[in-house]
């Protein structure tokens, strides 16, 4: 017997956006919609709305859902059944055909490019609604996008559901349509789009601080060179993964002084209105999280979750974590995309993983908001090309084909090879020692808009940036980070005022010259200072200000722009 129609009586009440989108969509009935919604924004919500509109109205018989993970699969599950629409999550490619005791099967894409005939006869046998959860996996392999569009051309309807549309890659999406512009590159089109700026206004997702640390750092070559280099200050490519890898390692002072720093975020938001919040660390391989949760339990007392595979006990484990109060999860890639567990409020960016997709999806798990005011906080290196991706995390992005090829940050394939395992190098690599690393914090970002100067960890100066209340509005978060930056820069002057009045004359001391990471430093708080005027004279955002600013001089996001084009960005604010 097949299962009842869904009841539509019974579905929770739509975010404006979601009715919107619906109305547009019932309004085209087009065979492919692709709606971009930030992470949080509840594209399960409105996929599953839509499918039961398109079963109640008799357009469609069956529903297949593809998505990226075997946990998905069960989220996507449980998520459908509430609302009346019995999916299966375990349906195997060698089953052929779905029991009838369901409207349809939750599939994976890999399970779809591995026998993409078997979904195409489930497909043709039923009219069939599908629905392509973060769509862009399609592109991942040629299999799994020649297996996608093999299987689902046949389909009635198909619901493309992306929280990132964009890829670093050039593979075409199936079904996602495409327009050349004037430049004569080609750039994905959305039906739909709902963006994080727009989810942060209607109180839909958290506001997110970045806490960027810096720290020296000491290394050993596979030459047997010993260098040093202070992270979040100019270098190579090479130099800076070798830093990075550094201050990555459980074995030195840099890992281990952020988690405490981060635990100290989360015991504050859990004290001021979040009781149950919840951090998660993003490790890079399998030694690192095993290292790094014996690292919180040393420091906190509790074990944290490990995720280390999306294996059978996997999402298990992801779903005791996500409906208990415990402190912190760590994690190898398994929760950067689509995972919902809406009480993580803290972050550790610990991975080697650097292109904006990977980024967006990693935030993605700290955006979904519960209440109003509740807010976010992910630590992460002060490396140039991660805290370009934070000041732009407000930034539409779409797929291009055929756009040209810039270098504009590090390359994974590079960070790739300073995180090999040591089993798996040649001789000559295996001599890598990571020597020593201190963390020190460099900056807060928010909303595009660099906070704060140098504070040692441990210090007065980063506790006042910890100890942020747990609940504040987007505009209480920038006034708040203004006014701590204020006196912070007071509360030097003064150190620097009575030391001086203290200090014996003596013979004069040649001038000495700041170092190209200490200018830098200096000129982009004088840069963010006078953003902040000017935003208190016009009210317009910090993000709108900067985004001006690199309008009118060009260049990147003021984390990564050279001490040049923060020079001409000040000459040029003060002509406002």
């Amino acid at each position: 017997m097949s299962p009842p129609v869904p009841n539509l009586e019974i579905f929770p009440p739509l975010r404006d956006w979601q009715r919107k989108a619906m109305v547009t969509y019932l309004r085209r009935r087009s065979e492919d919609f692709m709606a971009v919604a930030t992470p949080g924004a509840g594209k399960t919500t409105f996929a599953l709305r839509i499918a039961a509109e398109m079963i109640a109205d008799g357009t469609c018989d069956a529903v297949t859902v593809v998505c990226p993970t075997e946990h998905l699969k069960t989220q996507w599950a449980h998520a459908a059944a509430r609302v009346g629409i019995q999916l299966d999550p375990k349906f195997r490619n060698s089953d052929v055909h779905s029991s009838r005791d369901f409207h349809g099967a939750v599939l994976t894409y890999a399970q779809v490019g591995m026998a993409p005939a078997v979904h195409k006869r489930r497909t043709i046998t039923r009219r069939t609604f599908v629905i392509l959860d973060e769509i862009h996996h399609a592109g991942d392999s040629r299999t799994w996008g020649d297996g996608v569009k093999d299987a689902f051309e046949p389909a009635v309807r198909r619901l493309l559901l992306t929280g990132t549309p964009f890829r670093s890659d050039e593979n075409p999406i199936p079904f996602v349509a495409y327009e050349r512009g004037q430049d004569g590159v080609q750039r994905s089109r959305a039906d739909s789009v709902y963006g994080y700026a727009d989810a942060l206004r209607d109180g839909v997702v958290r506001p997110v601080l970045f806490m960027a640390y810096s720290g020296e750092t000491r290394w050993r070559t596979n030459a047997g060179d010993e260098l040093a280099a202070r992270l979040g200050e100019p270098m190579t490519k090479d130099l800076i993964a070798q830093a990075w890898r550094t201050a990555l390692d459980h074995r030195g002072e840099w890992m281990p002084q952020v988690m405490r720093a981060a635990d100290a975020r989360l015991t504050k938001i859990r004290e001021h209105g979040m009781p149950d919040a919840g951090g998660l660390v993003i490790a890079s391989d399998q030694t690192a999280a095993r290292a790094y949760a014996k690292l919180l339990r040393d420091l906190t007392g509790e074990p944290a979750t490990v995720v280390l595979s999306d294996d059978e006990g996997a999402s298990g484990r992801i779903a005791e974590f996500a409906n208990s109060e415990q402190r912190w999860m760590v994690a190898v890639r398994m929760v950067s995309e689509g995972v919902d567990i809406p009480r993580l409020a803290v972050g550790v960016y610990a991975t080697s993983a650097s292109t904006p997709l990977y980024f967006a999806q990693a935030i993605g798990r700290f955006v979904r908001a519960r209440r109003e005011g509740e807010t976010a906080t992910v630590f992460l290196p002060s490396v140039p090309h991660l805290l370009g991706l934070a000041s732009e995390m407000e930034a539409q992005r779409n797929h291009v084909l055929g756009a040209p090829k810039e270098k504009d940050g590090l390359e994974d394939s590079l960070l790739e090879r300073a995180q090999k395992a040591e089993d798996a190098l040649g001789d000559l690599d295996k001599k890598f020692e990571a020597l020593s690393a201190v963390a020190e914090l460099d900056q807060v970002i928010y909303d595009g808009t660099s906070f704060g100067m140098a504070a040692r960890t441990g210090s007065a100066e980063e506790a006042d940036y910890l100890g942020l209340p747990g609940l504040l509005t987007p505009d209480q978060v920038t006034t708040l980070l203004n006014k701590r930056q204020t006196e912070q820069m007071a509360a030097q002057k003064r150190q620097q005022q009575e030391q001086a009045k203290t200090e014996v004359p003596a013979q004069r001391e040649p001038v000495v010259t700041m170092s190209a990471g200490e200018r830098r430093a200096t000129l982009r708080r004088q840069l963010n200072t006078l953003v902040a005027a000017h935003h208190h004279r016009t009210n317009l955002p910090h993000g709108k200000i900067h985004a001006e600013l690199r309008r009118l001089c060009g260049g990147p996001p003021s984390a990564q722009a050279t001490i040049e084009q923060l020079e001409e960005r000040i000459a040029t604010i003060q002509t406002f």
